[in-house]
Protein backbone atom coordinates (compact mmCIF):
# COMPACT_ATOMS: atom_id res chain seq x y z
CA UNK A 1 0.00 0.00 0.00
CA UNK A 2 1.43 3.40 -0.97
CA UNK A 3 2.01 6.08 1.63
CA UNK A 4 -0.70 8.20 -0.01
CA UNK A 5 -3.16 5.34 0.31
CA UNK A 6 -2.14 4.75 3.92
CA UNK A 7 -2.49 8.42 4.74
CA UNK A 8 -5.97 8.64 3.22
CA UNK A 9 -7.08 5.60 5.17
CA UNK A 10 -5.77 7.08 8.42
CA UNK A 11 -7.46 10.43 7.82
CA UNK A 12 -10.78 8.75 7.09
CA UNK A 13 -10.47 6.84 10.36
CA UNK A 14 -9.84 10.09 12.22
CA UNK A 15 -12.84 11.74 10.57
CA UNK A 16 -15.01 8.80 11.59
CA UNK A 17 -13.74 8.96 15.17
CA UNK A 18 -14.36 12.71 15.36
CA UNK A 19 -17.91 12.19 14.10
CA UNK A 20 -18.56 9.50 16.68
CA UNK A 21 -17.38 11.78 19.49
CA UNK A 22 -20.12 14.29 18.69
CA UNK A 23 -22.81 11.97 17.35
CA UNK A 24 -22.45 12.84 13.66
CA UNK A 25 -22.84 10.57 10.66
CA UNK A 26 -19.39 10.21 9.00
CA UNK A 27 -21.13 10.26 5.62
CA UNK A 28 -21.85 13.97 6.26
CA UNK A 29 -18.14 14.78 5.90
CA UNK A 30 -16.28 14.76 2.59
CA UNK A 31 -12.52 14.77 2.29
CA UNK A 32 -10.95 17.15 -0.23
CA UNK A 33 -7.41 16.12 -1.12
CA UNK A 34 -5.59 19.41 -1.65
CA UNK A 35 -3.43 18.63 -4.65
CA UNK A 36 -1.91 22.06 -5.33
CA UNK A 37 1.82 21.87 -6.18
CA UNK A 38 1.50 18.08 -6.41
CA UNK A 39 1.92 16.20 -9.71
CA UNK A 40 -0.80 14.42 -11.64
CA UNK A 41 0.64 11.02 -10.72
CA UNK A 42 0.04 11.72 -7.02
CA UNK A 43 -3.57 12.59 -7.79
CA UNK A 44 -4.00 9.34 -9.65
CA UNK A 45 -2.47 7.38 -6.76
CA UNK A 46 -4.96 9.02 -4.41
CA UNK A 47 -7.83 8.25 -6.78
CA UNK A 48 -6.78 4.60 -6.89
CA UNK A 49 -6.93 4.64 -3.09
CA UNK A 50 -10.58 5.68 -3.24
CA UNK A 51 -10.23 9.46 -3.18
CA UNK A 52 -12.33 11.22 -5.81
CA UNK A 53 -12.49 14.86 -4.67
CA UNK A 54 -9.52 17.18 -5.16
CA UNK A 55 -8.89 20.83 -4.39
CA UNK A 56 -6.73 23.23 -6.37
CA UNK A 57 -5.69 26.77 -5.42
CA UNK A 58 -3.93 28.21 -8.46
CA UNK A 59 -5.72 28.62 -11.77
CA UNK A 60 -2.63 28.41 -13.97
CA UNK A 61 -1.39 25.26 -12.25
CA UNK A 62 -4.85 23.71 -12.49
CA UNK A 63 -5.06 24.47 -16.21
CA UNK A 64 -1.76 22.67 -16.77
CA UNK A 65 -2.56 19.73 -14.52
CA UNK A 66 -6.18 19.11 -15.50
CA UNK A 67 -5.47 17.41 -18.86
CA UNK A 68 -2.73 15.28 -17.30
CA UNK A 69 -5.10 13.49 -14.91
CA UNK A 70 -6.68 10.52 -16.65
CA UNK A 71 -8.96 9.42 -13.82
CA UNK A 72 -12.54 10.83 -13.53
CA UNK A 73 -11.80 12.94 -10.48
CA UNK A 74 -13.95 15.80 -9.21
CA UNK A 75 -12.42 19.25 -8.80
CA UNK A 76 -13.09 22.01 -6.28
CA UNK A 77 -11.35 25.36 -6.50
CA UNK A 78 -10.33 26.49 -3.03
CA UNK A 79 -7.83 29.34 -3.53
CA UNK A 80 -8.02 33.05 -4.03
CA UNK A 81 -9.58 33.81 -7.40
CA UNK A 82 -9.21 36.78 -9.72
CA UNK A 83 -12.27 37.62 -11.78
CA UNK A 84 -10.33 37.52 -15.05
CA UNK A 85 -9.45 33.86 -14.47
CA UNK A 86 -12.96 32.58 -13.71
CA UNK A 87 -13.45 31.65 -17.38
CA UNK A 88 -10.84 28.91 -17.06
CA UNK A 89 -12.88 27.18 -14.36
CA UNK A 90 -16.23 27.41 -16.17
CA UNK A 91 -17.99 24.06 -16.23
CA UNK A 92 -14.87 22.23 -15.04
CA UNK A 93 -14.98 22.61 -11.26
CA UNK A 94 -17.87 21.36 -9.16
CA UNK A 95 -17.59 24.08 -6.53
CA UNK A 96 -15.72 27.32 -5.87
CA UNK A 97 -15.00 27.83 -2.16
CA UNK A 98 -13.43 31.28 -2.20
CA UNK A 99 -16.10 33.80 -3.20
CA UNK A 100 -15.56 36.87 -1.04
CA UNK A 101 -16.88 39.82 -3.06
CA UNK A 102 -19.80 40.71 -5.27
CA UNK A 103 -17.68 41.44 -8.36
CA UNK A 104 -16.27 37.91 -8.31
CA UNK A 105 -19.73 36.40 -7.84
CA UNK A 106 -21.03 38.40 -10.81
CA UNK A 107 -18.25 37.10 -13.05
CA UNK A 108 -18.90 33.48 -12.01
CA UNK A 109 -22.59 34.05 -12.72
CA UNK A 110 -21.75 35.49 -16.15
CA UNK A 111 -19.45 32.63 -17.10
CA UNK A 112 -21.83 29.88 -16.02
CA UNK A 113 -24.68 31.60 -17.83
CA UNK A 114 -22.76 30.94 -21.05
CA UNK A 115 -23.15 27.20 -20.49
CA UNK A 116 -26.69 27.47 -19.09
CA UNK A 117 -25.69 25.97 -15.75
CA UNK A 118 -25.60 27.03 -12.12
CA UNK A 119 -22.31 27.28 -10.27
CA UNK A 120 -22.14 25.96 -6.72
CA UNK A 121 -20.19 28.37 -4.55
CA UNK A 122 -19.23 28.96 -0.94
CA UNK A 123 -18.79 32.37 0.63
CA UNK A 124 -15.41 32.78 2.27
CA UNK A 125 -15.57 34.57 5.60
CA UNK A 126 -12.50 36.00 7.34
CA UNK A 127 -13.61 34.79 10.73
CA UNK A 128 -10.38 35.85 12.44
CA UNK A 129 -10.40 39.33 10.86
CA UNK A 130 -6.82 38.83 9.67
CA UNK A 131 -5.42 41.40 7.26
CA UNK A 132 -3.26 38.73 5.62
CA UNK A 133 -6.22 36.56 4.60
CA UNK A 134 -8.99 36.81 2.06
CA UNK A 135 -12.65 36.57 2.90
CA UNK A 136 -15.41 38.99 3.69
CA UNK A 137 -15.71 40.23 7.24
CA UNK A 138 -18.29 38.83 9.62
CA UNK A 139 -20.25 42.08 9.40
CA UNK A 140 -20.15 42.03 5.59
CA UNK A 141 -21.33 38.43 5.34
CA UNK A 142 -25.11 38.84 5.42
CA UNK A 143 -25.20 41.86 3.06
CA UNK A 144 -22.92 40.03 0.60
CA UNK A 145 -25.03 36.88 0.66
CA UNK A 146 -28.19 38.90 0.11
CA UNK A 147 -26.64 40.50 -2.97
CA UNK A 148 -25.18 37.29 -4.38
CA UNK A 149 -28.43 35.39 -3.83
CA UNK A 150 -30.05 37.47 -6.59
CA UNK A 151 -27.68 36.12 -9.26
CA UNK A 152 -29.57 33.55 -11.32
CA UNK A 153 -26.68 31.26 -12.24
CA UNK A 154 -25.29 30.76 -8.74
CA UNK A 155 -26.17 28.57 -5.80
CA UNK A 156 -24.71 29.54 -2.44
CA UNK A 157 -24.14 26.21 -0.70
CA UNK A 158 -22.46 27.31 2.52
CA UNK A 159 -19.41 28.98 4.01
CA UNK A 160 -15.64 28.54 3.91
CA UNK A 161 -13.05 29.81 6.37
CA UNK A 162 -9.31 29.93 6.98
CA UNK A 163 -9.09 30.57 10.73
CA UNK A 164 -6.00 31.86 12.52
CA UNK A 165 -3.21 29.33 12.94
CA UNK A 166 -2.25 28.10 16.41
CA UNK A 167 0.24 25.44 17.39
CA UNK A 168 -2.47 24.15 19.73
CA UNK A 169 -5.30 23.17 17.39
CA UNK A 170 -7.79 23.36 20.23
CA UNK A 171 -7.47 27.15 20.13
CA UNK A 172 -9.03 27.14 16.66
CA UNK A 173 -12.28 25.63 17.94
CA UNK A 174 -14.03 28.96 18.74
CA UNK A 175 -13.48 30.12 15.16
CA UNK A 176 -15.01 26.98 13.68
CA UNK A 177 -17.89 27.29 16.12
CA UNK A 178 -18.43 30.90 15.06
CA UNK A 179 -18.67 29.89 11.40
CA UNK A 180 -21.25 27.25 12.30
CA UNK A 181 -23.26 29.92 14.17
CA UNK A 182 -23.03 32.28 11.20
CA UNK A 183 -24.29 29.52 8.91
CA UNK A 184 -27.26 28.91 11.20
CA UNK A 185 -28.10 32.62 11.15
CA UNK A 186 -27.93 32.77 7.35
CA UNK A 187 -30.00 29.59 7.00
CA UNK A 188 -32.73 31.17 9.12
CA UNK A 189 -33.07 34.02 6.61
CA UNK A 190 -34.45 31.56 4.01
CA UNK A 191 -32.97 33.47 1.08
CA UNK A 192 -33.44 32.26 -2.51
CA UNK A 193 -30.59 30.20 -3.95
CA UNK A 194 -29.01 29.94 -0.49
CA UNK A 195 -28.50 26.90 1.69
CA UNK A 196 -25.93 26.36 4.39
CA UNK A 197 -25.48 22.63 3.83
CA UNK A 198 -21.70 22.89 3.41
CA UNK A 199 -19.05 24.16 5.81
CA UNK A 200 -15.58 24.04 4.29
CA UNK A 201 -13.21 24.24 7.23
CA UNK A 202 -10.35 22.28 8.70
CA UNK A 203 -6.96 21.36 7.31
CA UNK A 204 -4.21 18.88 8.15
CA UNK A 205 -3.51 20.26 11.62
CA UNK A 206 -7.03 20.88 12.88
CA UNK A 207 -9.54 18.91 10.78
CA UNK A 208 -10.69 16.71 13.65
CA UNK A 209 -11.78 19.74 15.66
CA UNK A 210 -13.41 21.19 12.54
CA UNK A 211 -15.41 17.99 12.11
CA UNK A 212 -16.50 18.12 15.74
CA UNK A 213 -17.74 21.66 15.12
CA UNK A 214 -19.73 20.83 11.99
CA UNK A 215 -17.40 20.80 8.97
CA UNK A 216 -18.78 18.97 5.95
CA UNK A 217 -15.74 19.54 3.71
CA UNK A 218 -12.22 19.22 5.10
CA UNK A 219 -9.29 20.37 2.95
CA UNK A 220 -6.21 18.23 3.55
CA UNK A 221 -2.96 18.35 1.64
CA UNK A 222 0.16 17.77 3.72
CA UNK A 223 -1.30 14.88 5.73
CA UNK A 224 -2.07 13.07 2.45
CA UNK A 225 0.71 14.01 0.05
CA UNK A 226 3.48 15.08 2.41
CA UNK A 227 5.08 18.47 2.85
CA UNK A 228 5.51 20.71 -0.15
CA UNK A 229 8.99 20.76 -1.60
CA UNK A 230 10.43 24.25 -1.37
CA UNK A 231 12.04 25.41 -4.58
Amino acid sequence: MSSISTNISLIRQKIESACKRVGRDPDEVRLIAVSKVKPAEDIEKAYQAGQSLFGESYVQEFREKFPQVNEPVKWHFIGGLQSNKVKYLRGVVEMIHSVDRLSLAKEIDRQWQKIDRKADILIQVNVGDEASKSGCSVTELEPLIRQVSTLANLRICGLMCLPPHFDDAELVRPFFRKVRQLANEIEALQLPNVTMKELSMGMSGDFEIAVEEGATLVRIGTAIFGARIKK
